[in-house]
């Protein structure tokens, strides 16, 4: 009989809607439940690309006699940590000073309270290997809670004390200086893989935010052996195009194949401004086919993004996306053997395979390696093959941050690359973030899915959005993204910030008590809100001149700097923002009917110390091209530093002179 899930909207919980577990969603039913009936509760937090979450299931959810111990025993409570990054973050602490590690999915068990007081992540339905079975994990916490509750009890406080330890962290006397950029990129290249690109050992995350800040500061060996390594490894969708969440090696060729929204978006933009540093077109190859796969797959009716493709498909992981030498040769039996040969050693397809005895594609030749005659046609072939598969799950809830982020990546690739359908994607995808997660008071939600938006938004949709409608109204010259993205911050400020110490807590001053209130700090894999808040902040007070905004911003890098510069590889997005605070901006406005070929000098190479707004005489939206004019009736570029301007310039190369000069 169906659970307390049936009502949800989130592909995850609707999963387990049907295991024998008496699940509840996190909310005041479960834990007013467990208050009144003096129950621990049974945390499970997962989400539905989760190979090991699927695992876990098969193994106990769905077995009866471990689902009766659990509705005897514990108040059962199922999360997924893509909707509520809140609960995750406080209990992944938890778990992580527990036990020294951490993952999904994850088990955790807690007082009426909401206090933890055990938790770990996967656990067996056997013992083995050192891990205990899940049904002795189980008694023994039962048994604790029941005969040792006063030593539970006696650790709350601490327990609580140590979960909102980051909200309570003091600014940074010191001055920010720029020497801290340098000991940071310093850090990266010490810790960098040099023969296989990425930082550190297996497993290997794509590292977005550290490559775009090593790109800021002109440092290119690193990024180009990771870019060059990432795109010719199987964590790359050598047929569909886009990522896996990461390499299960240090090489980069064997994938967790789970494909989730947020890594796609961010390495687009990490190819784009590859390319645009490093001339390198596989690099513009690679965002294109990264976006256009998003189009093509993820891409719900009204505009907005789906959020993960499953690594499993039929029970198995990773099975949509292997090959056999005789499943290649079927797809191309028009070739003769001798080109067939040829594509199958591109790819690294061989009789024993890479992947328990299959094959993952990747260039055997490297990024740099030339690709056989017809290969594209043989790669569109396999793609169209590989649809009439049974497809991995997909995960189709449309966040609010993760939207955001695909708004951003299409917004910059079709200004830079003057793809119309990118800007209209990116347009649609904005405005349906404005309409239909929104609520009727204007406040930012978190989740939509089957026309059901909910969930108060998280700092990091306010951010991430921020940033977004910055990036969209510097493609579009809209005004009307400028004033949603002042609007916006205002709120942001309002409802998140922390007057006292600075910088913006993960919930909003009108969201549900919960053990702790937190800060999210940590750019990896993806930005946390407060990095991403002191970018969206920082580019915004440079388009309007508002000194609160960017005093706000400078909050956030005084609280974490220190941080940020002495773990880089975990703080690329906030070192991001200290390299804009403490570098060169220059602010361009260009004014005029038609200021495209204007635009395409500043849309050119990588410029992340330039904010850029457009518009006609008369405009004073964004604030920066107010009394700005045309020159002798032709459309005219000023290029200002703290709103102050150089004479109007006219003529493109003038314009990418004093542009590169300040460089």
């Amino acid at each position: 009989m169906p659970n307390r899930l049936t009502q949800e909207t989130s592909p995850y919980l609707l999963q387990h809607r049907d295991n024998p577990v008496d699940w509840y969603p996190w909310g005041p039913e479960a834990l007013e439940r467990s208050r009144s009936e003096n129950l621990p509760i049974l945390l499970s937090v997962g989400y539905s690309a989760c190979h090991w979450c699927h695992v876990m299931e098969r193994e106990s959810f769905e077995d009866s006699d471990t689902a009766t111990y659990m509705n005897d025993h514990f108040v059962n409570i199922k999360v997924d940590r893509e909707e509520r990054p809140d609960i995750d973050d406080i209990y992944m602490e938890a778990v992580q000073s527990m036990t020294g590690q951490g993952g999904w999915p994850m088990t955790v068990f807690l007082d009426p309270a909401g206090v933890p007081f055990y938790g770990g992540t996967y656990f067996p339905p056997e013992s083995m290997g050192g891990r205990p079975s899940f049904r002795m994990v189980m008694e023994a916490v039962h048994e604790a809670f029941t005969t040792r509750r006063d030593e539970i009890d006696e650790r709350a406080d601490r327990t609580r004390s140590h979960l909102g330890q980051i909200a309570r962290l003091e600014p940074s006397p010191d001055d920010l200086e720029p020497a801290a950029l340098g000991r940071a990129a310093t850090g990266l290249a010490e810790s960098a893989d040099r023969s296989r690109g990425g930082f550190g050992g297996a497993p290997k995350f794509p590292p977005a935010s550290a490559l775009e800040f090593l790109l800021a500061r002109g440092e290119t060996e690193i990024v180009e052996l990771t870019l060059d390594a990432m795109a010719a490894g199987g964590i790359y969708d050598q047929v569909g195009g886009g990522f896996s969440r990461y390499a299960v090696d240090a090489a980069w060729r064997i994938p967790h194949f789970e494909k989730m929204l947020y890594d796609n978006a961010l390495l687009a933009r990490a190819y784009l401004h590859g390319w645009q540093v490093l001339g390198h077109d596989r690099y513009r190859r690679i965002c294109t086919e990264t976006l256009d796969w998003a189009l093509r797959e993820m891409r719900g009716p009204e505009g907005g993004f789906f959020s993960a493709l499953d690594a499993d498909s039929e029970g198995v992981e990773g099975k949509f996306y292997a090959w056999t030498t005789d499943e290649v040769a079927a797809v191309l039996n028009d070739l003769d053997a001798a080109e067939v040969e040829a594509v199958l050693a591109h790819l690294g397809i061989t009789e024993d395979g890479n992947f328990e005895g299959r094959s993952i594609p990747y260039l055997s030749g490297g990024a740099m390696g030339e690709a056989p005659p017809g290969f594209e046609e043989a790669r569109r072939r396999l793609r169209e093959a590989r649809s009439q598969r049974v497809w991995p799950g997909l995960d189709d809830k449309r966040l609010t941050a993760w939207n955001a982020l695909m708004v951003s990546a299409l917004a910059e690739a079709g200004a830079v690359l003057e793809r119309d359908d990118y800007l209209d994607a990116a347009r649609t995808c904005a405005d349906f973030i404005l309409n239909d997660l929104t609520d009727e008071d204007g406040r930012l939600l978190r989740t939509y899915k089957d026309g059901d938006a909910r969930l108060n938004g998280y700092l990091e949709d306010h951010a991430f959005l921020l940033e977004a409608l910055i990036a969209l109204h510097e493609a579009t010259f809209d005004p009307g993204y400028y004033t949603a993205a002042r609007t916006l911050a205002a709120s942001m400020i309002e409802r998140f910030g922390d007057s006292e110490r600075g910088g913006f807590f993960t919930t909003s001053t009108d969201h549900e008590d919960l053990v702790a209130r937190r800060k999210d700090i940590g750019d990896h894999p993806i930005p946390s809100g407060n990095s991403s808040a002191a970018l969206g902040l920082l580019r915004l007070a440079a388009l309007s001149g508002d000194r609160d905004l960017e005093r706000h911003g400078i909050g956030v890098l005084q609280l974490f700097r220190a941080a940020g510069e002495r773990h880089p590889e975990a703080f690329g997005h906030l070192l991001q923002a200290l390299d804009f605070h403490l570098g060169r901006t220059r602010e361009v406005a260009l004014i005029g009917a038609d200021t495209r070929t204007l635009a395409r000098v500043v849309r050119s190479a990588f410029r992340p110390h330039v904010v850029l707004a457009g518009g006609i005489e008369g405009s004073t939206n964004p604030e920066l091209l107010e009394g700005r004019t045309e020159v002798g009736g032709r459309p005219a570029a000023h290029v200002c530093e703290n709103f102050t301007c150089r004479l109007p310039v006219t003529d493109p190369d003038e314009l990418r002179r004093l542009l590169d000069e300040s460089e």
